[in-house]
């Protein structure tokens, strides 16, 4: 089998910390290649070497059996090397056609009308849609996604390399990009894909490569494997891949939700009428299709979007005693003494302080606490040093590296465990094992497992349907910004919750038997 890239004894360091060790890796032509390992294995550094960003200490690259030095993005393309990142490198305020051009050496006048002809004619070679004049911030996270990769073809990507590109979309959207994925292999095209899922990984890749803290342990045709095989050579150790779900004991309402509407700021219902109850002692999920208002419905709960006068929010004490959080910022939250934690779907936006240090970031959380006008610098740093050990933290330091220095596994596995730590009895989290791999996403399921038998009222929004029905005790289903209904997570099924995120009120049998059906003949295409 011919070679479209070898990587020969790669070594990478970041001053005493070695990214990759003596990597040896091939890409074969017309080949979807899967890269696994846990967070901070060194899977994007490596890609990241490929697509000019870094520059290996060590080490030998081959493209097509010729030797090459990739020392920038520039050199790569030349190569035909392209890759998409997990964040977009986009300029909202210009079109399609213009973040494609966006950086090469065209002529004074640049010719629109032919990037608008090549983009229409690599979607339909492919199977993609991208309107060419659409402006950027108009776009769906799946229509972004489908820009950039068109925009590597249009610059003559051969080899493509893809990191985490389905951790924003939803199912529907991840099988079409799949479909795109296997034309482009039947045209040819030698492509690596960086997940976490390994349903995905089952499904989309002819072999599998997996790194341990940054050394490569060995890859194996996905025909030959399973997830458990993989979730082992990922770890090092035998993994036991279910969820727990206890029986929830001495569940009581804590949180109640009235005739919630929220608008943007354009004057459009992002929630429209939303009722429901978080109890002390369960998990509710909240399943939707991506933009149903899971964002806009954590942040109103949180006080950081601003509610329609008949919205209610009531937190009910421990004793009965109820209170009104209708209007509270986050400040007043706090100073009423309501134990709320959010692990927001942001985790730079919102969540924390990428120049900061993890022990600065934990600080965040309790420099409030205490009439003393220094800070307790003390308890953050133990406080950081139980998540970095709980959670398996990749980090040289606690006190000196900023957080955004960390891979995005860490860092989210710092903000959950920042989040969980405050002993909260309301704890919400948006997406939470987004990025993590299989292993610590486990730790993250069981944590929250242990907060719901502790008699916190956990409020997950998950996009992974099958997790949800293992994690949740109840599921609310939101479509459009409205409740489709709330289901119980032991006695529902897949297609059930499926069809409620796309319309309004519960299936009815036919409408089940269809979806079913059609589940049935996607995944004969698939086998075929």
């Amino acid at each position: 089998m011919e070679y479209a890239i070898e990587l020969r004894n790669i070594t990478k360091r970041f001053g005493k910390v070695v990214a990759n060790h003596n990597i040896n890796l091939g890409l074969r032509k017309g080949e979807i290649l899967s890269l696994l390992g846990e967070n901070g294995s060194g899977k994007t550094t490596l890609m990241n070497m490929l697509s000019g960003i870094y520059y290996p200490d060590e080490g030998e690259i081959f493209v097509n059996g010729e030797r090459v030095e990739i020392r920038s993005p520039k050199d790569a393309f030349d190569l035909h090397i392209g890759m998409i990142h997990q964040h977009f490198k986009l300029v909202d305020v210009l079109t399609a056609a213009e973040n494609i051009i966006l950086g090469l050496n065209e002529k004074t006048l640049v010719d629109l009308k032919g990037v608008r002809k090549a983009v229409r004619e690599i979607c339909d070679r492919y199977g993609f849609v991208v309107e060419p004049d659409k402006k950027v911030y108009d776009m769906s996270v799946s229509e972004k996604q489908t820009l950039e990769i068109v925009k590597v073809l249009y610059r003559g990507a051969d080899i493509l390399i893809l990191d985490e590109p389905t951790a924003v979309l939803t199912p529907q959207e991840t099988r079409k990009l799949f479909s795109v994925m296997r034309n482009m292999r039947e045209d040819g095209k030698s492509i690596v894909i960086i997940t976490h899922k390994l349903h995905e990984v089952m499904e989309i890749s002819d072999r599998v490569a997996v790194l341990r803290k940054g050394e490569y342990i060995g890859d194996i045709p996905t025909c030959q494997t399973n997830p458990q095989e993989l979730t082992d050579m990922m770890v090092g150790r035998a993994v036991r891949l279910n969820i727990d779900r206890p029986q929830a004991e001495n569940v009581k309402e804590r949180l109640r939700v009235e005739h919630l509407t929220v608008k943007d700021v354009e004057g459009v219902k992002k929630l429209d009428d939303v009722s429901f109850s978080a109890n002390a002692g369960e998990i509710l999920g909240i399943a939707g299709i991506a933009g149903s208002g899971q964002k806009e419905l954590l942040e109103a709960i949180a006080g950081l979007q601003t509610m329609e006068p008949e919205s209610r929010i009531i937190y009910r004490e421990s004793d009965g005693k109820e209170m009104q959080m209708n209007g509270m910022k986050p400040i007043e939250i706090i100073k009423k003494g309501i134990l709320l934690s959010f692990v927001p779907e942001d985790r730079f936006g919102m969540g924390l302080v990428g120049g900061m240090t993890i022990t600065q970031n934990v600080m965040l959380r309790s420099y409030r606490i205490g009439k003393s006008p220094l800070l307790d610098q003390q308890t953050p740093k133990k406080l950081a040093e139980k998540i970095v050990n709980d959670l398996e933290v990749v980090t040289p330091d606690i006190n000196r590296i900023p957080l955004r220095r960390l891979s995005g596994g860490n860092v989210q596995k710092v903000l959950v465990g920042r989040e969980i730590e405050q002993s909260p009895t309301v704890l919400m989290t948006a997406y939470a094992v987004r990025g993590l791999d299989i292993n610590t996403s486990y730790t993250i399921y069981n944590l929250l497992t242990d907060q719901k038998m502790k008699g916190v009222a956990v409020i997950y929004v998950g996009e992974d349907l099958d997790v949800l029905l293992e994690l949740c005790d109840r599921i609310l289903v939101l479509c459009a910004g409205k409740v489709s209904g709330i289901v119980d997570g032991r006695s529902t099924t897949k297609e059930e919750v499926g069809l409620m995120m796309t319309h309004l009120g519960k299936p009815s049998e036919k409408e089940l038997e269809q979806s079913k059906q059609d589940e049935t003949i996607a995944e004969e295409e698939v086998e075929a």
